[in-house]
C-alpha cells in the first residue's frame, strides 16, 4: 500500500489526499462488488495505515 501512496504523492497529492483517494476507491469497489466487501475491507485494512498502539509500561 505504501507504494501506491508514494505513487499518488509523486503525482502531486499530499499524503492525506492519497489516503483519502484510496478510501474513495475502497468504498467504490465495495459498492460495485458488495459480495466481496469483507475481502476488500481485509485487503485494505491489512495494507492501510497502522494506528499507533497505546503502550503504557
Amino acid at each position: 500500500m505504501q507504494d501506491l501512496i508514494e505513487r499518488l504523492m509523486a503525482q502531486g497529492l499530499t499524503e492525506e489526499q492519497a489516503y483519502k483517494a484510496i478510501e474513495v476507491i475502497k468504498n467504490f469497489t465495495k459498492e460495485k462488488f458488495p459480495l466481496f466487501s469483507g475481502a476488500i475491507d481485509k485487503l485494505f485494512d491489512k495494507y492501510g495505515p497502522k494506528d499507533e498502539e497505546d503502550f503504557i509500561p
